[in-house]
Parts: C-alpha cells; structure tokens; sequence
C-alpha cells in the first residue's frame, strides 16, 4: 500500500511517468489504483479503443448522492524542442518552486486530491468525495466524455465539480470553446513558370487562411456582449497555427496543410464557425476542382470541446467561493473538461493551484505555496462534507 504520502511526494511519482499524450498513460493509472486500494477504495477504468490509455474514478466515502468530483488529467504535452534546467520527468526544488513536467498542468492538482483520500475517510464523510482521472485532455479533451458518461451510470450523482486545472487558487465560472479542422489543400503541380495551368495548394490554401483573418477583423470590430465581456480577449478568435506545403521554389505546391483553430466564446456556437468553415472550404473546393481534377479541399473536423458558461445560482461557484474567499469574477480563454461535466448537468467551476502562465513551458514549475493553498482548500472541503 503506497500509504501515507505527502502531497509532494505523490506529486514526485506522478511527475515520473511520462504521460505525454502519445504514450500510454497505463503505469500512472496502475499506481493510482493501487494507492487507492490500499485504502479499501474501488477505482473503475474507462479504456480508449486500443486500450493503450485509461481514466479512472473512484467514490471516497459514503455511496450517496451530494458529493464533489475532483476532476483532473494524467496526460502531459511533450519536452522535446524546450530548454529544461533539470530532467523533467524528476521532481526539483528550487527557490520556493517544484520543477517537472505536470507540476503545474495539473499533476500538482492531482497529488492534492488522492493526498486528501486518507484524511477525507478518516474526516467521516456525510457526503463522498469523489476523484476524476482522465487522458488525452491535451489533445481535444476526448477522454473525459466517456469517463463522464460511466460515472453517472456507476457512481451516486454528485452534487458539483471543481476541475483543479490551474487558476491560482481562483474561482473560474467560464471559459471558451474549442473546435476547429485539419485543413488539406490539394493542388496540382506544374514548373512554376507554367503558374497557369497549374495549382498552388499553398497560394488556394491561403485564402482560408486570409478569410480567418477578415473575421477576426470582423469580430473584433464590433463591442462584446454578455458573457464575451469576461474574457481577455472578449471574442471568439480564428487562428492558424502551423502551415506546411510544397516540395520546391519553383514548382506549384501538391499539397498544404494548415490546423484552424475557433476559441468561442459562450453563446457563440462553435458549430455554426464550424458550419461556415465547410462552407468556405466547399467553395474553394469547388473552384479547384473544376481547374483540375486533383485540385480540392478536405477538412478533418475536430472533437469540440464546450464551453464552460457562468451558471446563475451555480452550487459549485457558491462552495468554491466559500472555501478561498475569492469574489471575483474569473473567465479564461483556454479550454477545459469544465464544459463536458456542465454538459452532463453537473454544477462546475474550474479551481486549482498554479499559474497557467507556467504550462507547457520549459521548466514548468508549481510554487510551495500554491500547493499549500490547494491543500487548505482541499481541508476545507473535506470539513464541509463531514456536515449533514
């Protein structure tokens, strides 16, 4: 049994496992199963298809409805291409800080949570505690909707969800949405000298990529409204991140490849962004192919991942400002599993320790005191699910 450990010594063997979204993230997930069967808790396993990757969720404490899920994420994003002081896959401290790969993005949140499992079962709990792993969040969010799904099959219904990705220990109430396509142009390839009766996937590609920017320039052209007014920016944006294409100067490109992104607002439907992106590449899809044959466009359309809307009354935001003390309003423009839990009819805010400024960074780090804070914060609750 990998009992009593520390929130920062479970931080350190999570840290270990290199769970960057290609990898299985199966080692971590054996551990925390075993580390929660030590204490006579039940963990249930949501596979993917190819079984190479898990979620898990347990119940610590009584099975009745009313309790609060602890939602976080085993996969990590890759260390190649960044300059680390350490290994990243080993936990350091230096000046205040723990350094690895995770820390902040949010095995730091993890840690906190099967650390609270002891003390929350020896608390008495009225209501249970409730713990939420999941995979591949940092490629699309596609391993929380299933596990989501079991849960309300498996477990009693909880009351609320408090997703630990990092906010600073403040009460986050909304985020945007995130959809987008895999863009193909194809094209046909000639001397470019020829220009004419060739077609350039790169140059046809790139009226796409302008129409991203003209609504940009729309978008922001106009005053947010609602919900928008929350979020730094306060509109949705089209982005285009990588493009790649060609084989040579002098030869029109066969094909270009580009990722465009929507980060929507709430009340402003990624599906219909979506809808108008098929309808723009089904135009240019058009005009190249009656030039030649080869010539088109096809779009891999993304998993959208929801938004998370400000709930009026919300149980989660009332708890979560209870516990921290904070009253802001907080909205944040990247995206979570917040919108997939709201979706299912689940209470939601997202709150947890760390800046998001230090994810996917080269010497991502967590402050000492940042998980201090998620640990005071972490008692706090397990105090108020001892409570009839």
């Amino acid at each position: 049994m990998a009992g009593g450990l520390s929130a920062r010594e479970i931080l350190e063997r999570l840290v270990a496992f290199p769970t960057v979204s290609e990898n299985s993230n199966l080692a971590l997930i054996d551990w925390v199963e075993e580390y929660l069967a030590g204490y006579g808790v039940k963990a249930h396993r949501v596979w993917n298809e190819a079984r190479t990757h898990a979620a898990l969720f347990a119940n610590v404490g009584p099975e009745v409805p009313g309790g609060v899920v602890l939602s976080g994420h085993s996969d990590v994003v890759p260390v190649e291409g960044q300059a680390w002081s350490s290994d990243p896959f080993t936990l350091s401290e230096r000046a205040g800080r723990l350094y690895g790969r995770g820390t902040c993005d949010m095995k730091g949140f993890v840690a906190l949570a099967l650390a609270a499992v002891p003390r929350a079962l020896e608390a008495g709990l009225k209501r249970p505690l409730q713990i939420a792993l999941s995979y591949d969040e940092e490629v699309g969010c596609t391993g929380a909707p299933p596990m989501i799904d079991e849960m309300v099959r498996t477990l009693p219904r909880a009351e609320l969800v408090i997703v630990g990705e990092p906010s600073m220990m403040q009460v986050v109430t909304a985020h945007k949405a995130m959809a987008g396509a895999s863009v193909l142009v194809k094209g046909h390839e000639v001397h470019s000298s020829l220009l004419p009766q060739g077609v350039s996937a790169v140059m046809e590609g790139a009226r796409l990529i302008d129409w991203a920017n003209r609504m940009n320039e729309e978008i922001q052209g106009r005053p947010p409204e609602g919900p928008a007014a929350l979020f730094e920016p306060p509109f949705t944006t089209l982005h285009v991140g990588t493009v790649s294409g060609g084989t040579a100067q002098n030869i029109t490109a066969k094909e270009c490849r580009f990722g465009l992104e929507f980060r929507c607002v709430p009340g402003d439907p990624p599906e219909g962004w979506l809808e108008r992106l098929r309808q723009e590449a089904g135009a240019l899809d058009a005009a190249l192919g009656a030039r030649h044959p080869e010539a088109g466009v096809e779009l891999d359309v993304w998993p959208t991942v929801p938004a998370l809307a400000p709930e009026e009354d919300g149980a989660a935001e009332a708890l979560a400002r209870r516990l921290t003390g904070d009253n802001g309003t907080h909205a944040v423009s990247y995206a979570t599993e917040a919108g997939q839990f709201q979706e299912r009819g689940y209470s939601v805010v997202v709150c947890g320790p760390g800046d998001i400024a230090q994810a996917h960074q080269g010497d991502e780090f967590i402050a000492i005191e940042q998980l201090q804070a998620g640990e005071q914060f972490l008692r706090r609750l397990i105090d108020h699910l001892t409570k009839e």
